[in-house]
Protein backbone atom coordinates (compact mmCIF):
# COMPACT_ATOMS: atom_id res chain seq x y z
CA UNK A 1 0.00 0.00 0.00
CA UNK A 2 0.94 3.65 -0.16
CA UNK A 3 3.35 5.19 2.36
CA UNK A 4 2.89 8.81 3.42
CA UNK A 5 6.02 9.99 5.22
CA UNK A 6 5.88 12.00 8.44
CA UNK A 7 7.00 15.18 6.65
CA UNK A 8 4.30 14.70 3.99
CA UNK A 9 1.69 14.12 6.70
CA UNK A 10 2.71 17.36 8.43
CA UNK A 11 2.57 19.28 5.14
CA UNK A 12 -0.84 17.86 4.16
CA UNK A 13 -2.22 18.55 7.65
CA UNK A 14 -1.06 22.17 7.36
CA UNK A 15 -2.79 22.54 3.98
CA UNK A 16 -5.97 20.94 5.34
CA UNK A 17 -6.02 23.32 8.34
CA UNK A 18 -6.52 26.21 5.89
CA UNK A 19 -9.60 24.59 4.31
CA UNK A 20 -12.89 25.04 6.16
CA UNK A 21 -14.80 22.22 4.50
CA UNK A 22 -12.10 19.59 3.84
CA UNK A 23 -12.67 16.26 5.57
CA UNK A 24 -9.23 14.95 4.60
CA UNK A 25 -7.39 14.08 1.40
CA UNK A 26 -8.49 11.82 -1.42
CA UNK A 27 -5.81 9.77 -3.20
CA UNK A 28 -6.54 8.37 -6.66
CA UNK A 29 -5.07 7.71 -10.07
CA UNK A 30 -6.53 9.16 -13.26
CA UNK A 31 -6.44 6.62 -16.11
CA UNK A 32 -4.75 3.91 -14.02
CA UNK A 33 -2.90 1.18 -15.87
CA UNK A 34 -2.25 3.33 -18.95
CA UNK A 35 0.72 5.41 -20.11
CA UNK A 36 -1.37 8.49 -19.25
CA UNK A 37 -1.80 7.49 -15.59
CA UNK A 38 -1.50 10.37 -13.15
CA UNK A 39 -1.39 10.00 -9.35
CA UNK A 40 -3.41 12.69 -7.57
CA UNK A 41 -4.01 13.97 -4.06
CA UNK A 42 -6.93 16.34 -3.62
CA UNK A 43 -8.96 17.85 -0.83
CA UNK A 44 -11.79 15.50 0.10
CA UNK A 45 -15.02 17.34 0.79
CA UNK A 46 -18.52 16.21 1.68
CA UNK A 47 -19.87 14.35 -1.32
CA UNK A 48 -16.42 13.24 -2.56
CA UNK A 49 -16.28 10.11 -0.41
CA UNK A 50 -17.44 6.91 -2.08
CA UNK A 51 -18.78 3.94 -0.15
CA UNK A 52 -16.09 1.66 -1.57
CA UNK A 53 -13.19 4.00 -0.65
CA UNK A 54 -10.58 2.68 1.73
CA UNK A 55 -10.23 5.04 4.67
CA UNK A 56 -7.00 5.41 6.64
CA UNK A 57 -6.66 7.64 9.70
CA UNK A 58 -3.37 9.40 10.31
CA UNK A 59 -2.50 11.42 13.42
CA UNK A 60 -3.54 14.76 11.89
CA UNK A 61 -5.94 13.87 9.05
CA UNK A 62 -7.84 11.12 7.26
CA UNK A 63 -6.99 9.85 3.79
CA UNK A 64 -9.52 8.26 1.46
CA UNK A 65 -8.13 5.92 -1.22
CA UNK A 66 -10.12 5.29 -4.38
CA UNK A 67 -10.86 1.55 -4.57
CA UNK A 68 -10.18 1.38 -8.33
CA UNK A 69 -6.75 2.94 -7.76
CA UNK A 70 -5.62 0.66 -4.90
CA UNK A 71 -3.77 -1.98 -7.00
CA UNK A 72 -1.93 0.82 -8.81
CA UNK A 73 -0.94 2.52 -5.54
CA UNK A 74 0.93 -0.52 -4.28
CA UNK A 75 4.46 0.50 -3.23
CA UNK A 76 3.62 4.21 -3.72
CA UNK A 77 5.40 6.87 -1.65
CA UNK A 78 4.28 10.40 -0.81
CA UNK A 79 7.06 12.58 0.61
CA UNK A 80 7.69 16.25 1.36
CA UNK A 81 11.12 17.87 1.26
CA UNK A 82 11.76 21.41 2.43
CA UNK A 83 14.05 23.58 0.35
CA UNK A 84 14.98 27.26 -0.04
CA UNK A 85 11.81 27.91 -2.07
CA UNK A 86 9.53 26.35 0.56
CA UNK A 87 9.32 22.68 -0.33
CA UNK A 88 8.01 20.07 -2.67
CA UNK A 89 5.47 17.29 -2.27
CA UNK A 90 6.40 14.29 -4.40
CA UNK A 91 4.34 11.23 -5.27
CA UNK A 92 6.05 8.14 -6.63
CA UNK A 93 3.72 5.37 -7.77
CA UNK A 94 5.76 2.80 -9.70
CA UNK A 95 2.70 0.66 -10.50
CA UNK A 96 0.41 3.47 -11.70
CA UNK A 97 1.02 3.01 -15.41
CA UNK A 98 1.30 -0.75 -15.62
CA UNK A 99 -0.91 -2.92 -13.46
CA UNK A 100 -0.03 -6.33 -12.17
CA UNK A 101 -2.75 -8.20 -14.02
CA UNK A 102 -3.89 -11.79 -13.80
CA UNK A 103 -7.13 -13.63 -14.52
CA UNK A 104 -8.63 -12.22 -11.29
CA UNK A 105 -7.92 -8.59 -12.27
CA UNK A 106 -10.85 -6.42 -13.39
CA UNK A 107 -11.66 -6.84 -17.09
CA UNK A 108 -10.90 -3.14 -17.70
CA UNK A 109 -7.33 -3.62 -16.42
CA UNK A 110 -6.82 -6.70 -18.59
CA UNK A 111 -8.11 -4.85 -21.69
CA UNK A 112 -5.69 -1.96 -21.05
CA UNK A 113 -2.86 -4.42 -20.55
CA UNK A 114 -3.48 -6.07 -23.95
CA UNK A 115 -3.96 -2.72 -25.71
CA UNK A 116 -0.78 -1.14 -24.36
CA UNK A 117 1.46 -4.20 -24.56
CA UNK A 118 0.33 -5.92 -27.76
CA UNK A 119 -1.97 -3.78 -29.89
CA UNK A 120 -0.39 -0.33 -29.60
CA UNK A 121 3.16 -1.45 -30.39
CA UNK A 122 1.83 -2.77 -33.73
CA UNK A 123 -0.16 0.41 -34.42
CA UNK A 124 2.84 2.59 -33.55
CA UNK A 125 4.50 1.54 -36.82
CA UNK A 126 1.87 3.71 -38.54
CA UNK A 127 1.92 6.43 -35.90
CA UNK A 128 -1.35 5.19 -34.38
CA UNK A 129 -2.71 4.16 -31.03
CA UNK A 130 -5.95 2.97 -29.47
CA UNK A 131 -7.23 3.47 -25.93
CA UNK A 132 -10.13 2.19 -23.87
CA UNK A 133 -12.80 4.83 -23.26
CA UNK A 134 -15.13 2.61 -21.23
CA UNK A 135 -16.31 -0.92 -20.66
CA UNK A 136 -20.10 -1.16 -21.04
CA UNK A 137 -22.35 -3.21 -18.78
CA UNK A 138 -22.86 -5.70 -21.62
CA UNK A 139 -19.04 -6.13 -21.81
CA UNK A 140 -18.27 -4.19 -24.99
CA UNK A 141 -14.96 -2.33 -24.99
CA UNK A 142 -15.55 1.19 -26.30
CA UNK A 143 -12.32 2.31 -27.97
CA UNK A 144 -10.90 5.50 -29.42
CA UNK A 145 -8.19 5.60 -32.07
CA UNK A 146 -5.62 8.36 -32.25
CA UNK A 147 -2.59 9.44 -34.25
CA UNK A 148 -2.28 7.83 -37.68
CA UNK A 149 -5.33 5.60 -37.03
CA UNK A 150 -7.72 8.54 -36.76
CA UNK A 151 -9.23 9.04 -40.21
CA UNK A 152 -7.30 6.16 -41.76
CA UNK A 153 -9.17 4.37 -44.55
CA UNK A 154 -8.16 0.96 -43.13
CA UNK A 155 -9.42 1.58 -39.59
CA UNK A 156 -12.40 -0.78 -39.93
CA UNK A 157 -10.08 -3.60 -40.95
CA UNK A 158 -7.70 -2.72 -38.11
CA UNK A 159 -10.57 -2.65 -35.62
CA UNK A 160 -12.13 -5.99 -36.59
CA UNK A 161 -9.15 -7.97 -37.92
CA UNK A 162 -6.57 -6.73 -35.47
CA UNK A 163 -7.78 -5.09 -32.29
CA UNK A 164 -11.04 -7.00 -31.73
CA UNK A 165 -9.52 -10.34 -32.77
CA UNK A 166 -6.60 -9.90 -30.35
CA UNK A 167 -8.82 -8.83 -27.45
CA UNK A 168 -11.36 -11.64 -27.95
CA UNK A 169 -8.65 -14.30 -28.23
CA UNK A 170 -7.16 -13.26 -24.90
CA UNK A 171 -10.34 -12.12 -23.12
CA UNK A 172 -13.17 -14.44 -24.21
CA UNK A 173 -15.59 -12.90 -21.70
CA UNK A 174 -15.49 -9.67 -23.73
CA UNK A 175 -18.55 -9.33 -26.02
CA UNK A 176 -16.81 -7.19 -28.66
CA UNK A 177 -15.49 -3.72 -29.41
CA UNK A 178 -17.00 -0.42 -30.54
CA UNK A 179 -15.20 2.55 -32.05
CA UNK A 180 -16.13 6.09 -30.95
CA UNK A 181 -13.42 7.87 -32.96
CA UNK A 182 -14.36 10.78 -35.22
CA UNK A 183 -12.72 9.55 -38.40
CA UNK A 184 -13.77 12.61 -40.42
CA UNK A 185 -10.55 14.31 -39.24
CA UNK A 186 -7.98 12.92 -41.67
CA UNK A 187 -5.18 15.39 -40.90
CA UNK A 188 -3.01 12.79 -39.11
CA UNK A 189 -4.21 9.73 -41.01
CA UNK A 190 -1.83 7.06 -42.22
CA UNK A 191 -2.61 6.02 -45.81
Amino acid sequence: MITITESAQDYLAELLSKQEDALGVRVFINQPGTPRAETCIAYCRDGDIKEEDEQRKYDKFTAYFDERSLPFLEDALVDYNKDRMGGQLTIKAPNAKMPRVNEDSPLEDRINYVLYNEVNPALAAHGGEVSLVELTEDKFAVLEFGGGCQGCSAVDQTLKGGVEKTLLEQLPELAGVRDTTDHSDKSQAYY
